[in-house]
């Protein structure tokens, strides 16, 4: 089980490589299958980070408000980079299925299938929204004990 620290460590991580991913699907248009590739990887990546810790975190008897806040943080995580890879993963289909028939269209201009690929790797980098908005932030623990309530 991983200690807080670990948590709120692995938890920074997951949201700086959504945010890395986000800002490569958003700074330039993908233009060969190469690049789709490895940001499918990337998604697929992010995906299992936060899959990983889900199983530990989700054993620990606690179950308060802020236990339950991370096990749903780490499971929208999960499905936000698998809705991403998703999304990336059509991009590739559509970009070789387009390929395909501009080789094929010997004398008349192909027809093209939309969405266009770039379309499907924005709606990919709005899907990644989600792991970077405040509800991500995690509360820290303070160093000093919080008074009862009364």
């Amino acid at each position: 089980m991983p200690d807080t620290a670990d948590l709120h460590e692995a938890l920074d991580q997951i949201a700086a490589d959504a945010y890395a991913l986000q800002q490569r699907l958003r700074s330039s248009p993908i233009d060969c299958t190469q690049v789709l590739t490895t940001r499918v990887v990337e998604a697929q990546a992010l995906a299992t980070a936060a899959l990983q810790l889900f199983p530990d975190l989700e054993r620990e008897p606690a179950r308060d408000q802020a236990h339950l806040l991370r096990l749903d943080q780490l499971a929208r995580a999960a499905k936000a980079a698998q809705d991403a890879g998703a999304e990336l993963t059509a991009a590739l289909a559509r970009a070789i299925e387009n390929e395909r028939r501009r080789r094929d269209a010997t004398t008349s201009p192909p027809v093209l299938l939309r969405p266009t690929p770039q379309q499907f790797v924005t709606s990919a980098a709005d899907l990644l929204d989600g792991l970077l908005s405040p509800q991500w932030e995690q509360p820290r623990p303070s160093a000093t004990p919080v008074p009862p309530v009364r």
